[in-house]
């Protein structure tokens, strides 16, 4: 549910839009708040499943985003949409990283990996399936059951949870809330920043305030956050250094990031394009969608036991390439003038590359992290590929303002979130497209760069010859 509302949005902006009477900045809000809160709370809330126990985090905050779920179904004003999305996110965020801690504890050494492949595959596929589960939902219902449909599954992981054993692997320490405080705001501000940049044409908001000084206070606030850690190594911080001696979990973690600012920078562009230039509907261009997710989920398993075998580099290496190459291939085939048909090849080998690369992050992050780091790795996992996220929606919403100004749509054009169809509005969004798509290709191929600095995999000592068992006891414990 968390990663599927990361994106499943995109799918109902003209909807939204004339119903709330929402404006493209109010529709990459919808998006971004969600997504800003979820990245800037994990690292906290990592370290709230380390104290209060992951089980009753995670339904604490399973409970917190069921609840705003059903709330953002009701709202009427985009405003309400925003602030209910943000507490959404709040509940994210703090049920989230609880999930590779329960994982950790509940698997054994020799079937963690599997486990950790399986919750990659499943996150990877929800945040690509967004669209085309929204389409099914606003075309059959209303783009309101995008969030009702929370509700019951979230009653049912509620008392799911309650089979799941309790975790608790941290002391009783001040949890480090100035550190909180900085990492939240200078990520707000760099969002903010990108978001409403084209708006205010990347220069003056208001009096001296202006669009290079906020980014380049959340540069700074990020940068005092970096400094606030450092001091505080020695009294368990939010981010703890120790965590990036371990090659594999920083390559990993920052690949995670990347592919997350991938997929959003190609579901974000091609949901407007499917709607606002080929004009089909939110349930046409959902299964328009569908190739990509589908090959995924047939793809990850074989990726996931492959990893063991051959190496992250092996797998993730081409796998980058292979998805790079798909996102290329749809933004070569989407023109003004194309059919449906045209974006379905580029999709086909897009879901083979996701299903290659999103599997093995997760396993190759984890698999050298000590038990008492585990919380704390697991947020900050998270938190790296929420980051991308909301860095690829900005990023991208902002390529796509710039490239429908260059093109002369007028402004008022562009704030109708797709609802006008005039020919000009088309040829715009087009282009727009396109670039959206390429900034996500260019991202694939530094990615596939990364991963070769992967380690190479753990040479697996030979199994030693059993023992032959004594009497007594020691064939009890045999038999046992």
């Amino acid at each position: 549910m968390t990663l599927l509302d990361t994106t499943i949005v995109t799918i109902a902006v003209p909807e939204m839009a004339a119903a709330l009477g929402a404006s493209l900045d109010d529709i990459l809000w919808f998006a971004n708040a969600y997504m800003l809160v979820f990245a800037a709370l994990l690292l906290l809330s990592g370290r709230l499943g380390d104290r209060f126990g992951a089980r009753r985090t995670f339904t604490a905050g399973l409970a917190v985003f069921t609840v705003a779920s059903a709330v953002c179904g009701f709202v009427d004003t985009p405003g309400q949409m925003i602030a209910a999305r943000a507490v959404q996110g709040l509940g994210a965020a703090v049920m989230m990283p609880q999930t590779l801690v329960l994982i950790s504890a509940v698997f054994p050494a020799e079937r963690r990996g599997a486990a950790f492949g399986v919750w990659s595959a499943v996150a990877g596929l929800a945040t690509v399936a967004g669209p085309t589960a929204g389409g099914a939902l606003v075309s059959g219902l209303d783009w309101r059951w995008i969030f009702f449909i929370n509700v019951p599954i979230g009653v049912g992981a509620l008392v799911g949870a309650l089979v799941v054993p309790d975790v608790r692997t941290g002391r009783q320490t001040p949890l480090d809330l100035p550190g909180a405080v900085l990492s939240t705001a200078g990520l707000s501000l760099i969002v903010y920043g990108l978001i409403e940049g084209e708006r205010y044409d990347w220069g003056t908001i208001e009096s001296f305030v202006s669009i290079p000084l906020v980014l380049a206070l959340g540069v700074a606030l990020l940068g005092l956050f970096a400094l606030h850690q450092r001091a505080r190594q020695d009294r368990r911080p939010l981010v703890p250094f120790e965590l990036f001696r371990s090659r594999g979990f920083t390559v990993s973690a920052t690949l995670a990031a990347m592919l997350l600012f991938g997929s959003i920078g190609v579901l974000l562009p091609l949901t407007l394009y499917l709607q606002s230039v080929l004009g089909l509907s939110a349930g046409e261009a959902g299964l328009a969608l569908v190739p990509g997710p589908l090959v995924s989920l047939c793809v990850a398993p074989v990726a996931g036991n492959a990893v063991g075998k051959l190496g992250g580099r092996k797998i993730l290496v081409p796998g980058l390439l292979v998805f790079g190459s798909g996102i290329a291939l749809t933004a070569v085939m989407a023109q003004a003038d194309s059919g449906v048909w045209a974006i379905v090849p580029g999709q086909i080998v897009f879901g083979i590359g996701m299903g290659l690369v999103f599997a093995p992050t997760s396993a190759l992050a984890m698999q050298e992290i000590p038990p008492r780091l585990t919380g704390v790795a697991s947020g900050m996992f998270t938190t790296f590929r929420q980051i991308g996220a909301v860095l690829g929606a900005a990023a991208v919403g902002a390529l796509l303002q710039n490239r429908l100004a260059a093109k002369g749509v007028p402004e008022e054009v562009r704030q109708q979130a797709g609802q006008l169809s005039d020919a000009a509005y088309a040829d715009g969004l087009t282009d727009a497209v396109r670039y959206g798509l390429f900034l996500a290709v260019a991202v694939a191929v530094v990615a596939a760069a990364l991963a070769l600095f992967l380690p190479p995999p753990a040479a697996r000592p030979e199994p030693e010859a059993p023992a032959e068992p004594r009497a007594g006891a020691d064939v009890a414990l045999a038999v046992e």
